[in-house]
């Protein structure tokens, strides 16, 4: 299996994290943003949205990073299929991509990509729309985390979803003082050697 990403998009790192978990073969293939790679035609011919991950497995073509955990976890602790606890699954990783990741890519643009691209001073009405959503998202986190150690019980796709772009909250200058059960949360996913290793390989890319 190819993995067609990039170590800074959060996207990616859900994904990485998940083949990590599970000690899954694959060739990473880095597709860099920075330098619009993602706009090449071969890539383009594998996802014509012009986004990572993709993951080649044979003649399948899989882009879209939660339909990629799912393939990859399916039939492991990670995708229970107890139905409240599959629900609570859904839920969580539907709140990142409807309300988590977009208040995060707002001020990652402003204060990240912005700077790397050279595309001129960040918008501080951005940064302050972006920085009011994280934190009213965070403490509905917060509160579901009271009493669990992972969002939907057990480890699952879910946690590596939303600690993949809670990854980037230092990077942002997004701090969880006030939403002590996600930083509780935050740092018992960041310890496991999965993401461990995603972190350290964007921390040595970052370096180079």
């Amino acid at each position: 299996m190819q993995l067609y990403d990039f170590p800074f998009s959060p996207n990616s790192r859900k994904v990485r994290a998940v083949v990590y978990e599970l000690g899954l073969a694959v060739e990473p293939v880095n597709v860099d943003l920075l330098q619009g790679k993602q706009r090449a035609p071969e890539f383009l011919a594998l996802n014509p949205n012009g986004r990572v991950p993709v993951l080649v497995d044979g003649d399948l073509v899989l882009w879209e990073s939660t339909a990629i955990m799912r393939y990859l976890a399916r039939g492991s602790a990670l995708v229970p299929t107890a139905p409240r606890v599959a629900a609570e699954v859904d839920r969580w990783i539907a709140w990142q991509l409807a309300h988590l990741g977009p208040a995060m890519t707002k001020v990652a643009f402003e204060k990240v990509v912005k700077v790397a691209l050279g595309k001129g001073p960040p918008d501080e009405a951005r940064i302050a729309e972006g920085t009011t959503e994280f934190h009213a998202m965070s403490a509905i986190l917060d509160a579901a985390l009271a009493g669990k150690e992972y969002v939907a019980g057990p480890l699952t796709i879910a946690d590596f979803a939303l600690a993949a772009h809670y990854s980037l909250a230092g990077a942002c200058g997004l701090d969880l003082a006030n939403h002590p059960n996600v930083a509780a949360w935050l740092a018992r996913v960041s310890e496991r050697d999965s993401m461990r290793r995603v972190l350290q390989e964007a921390r040595m890319r970052a370096a180079s």
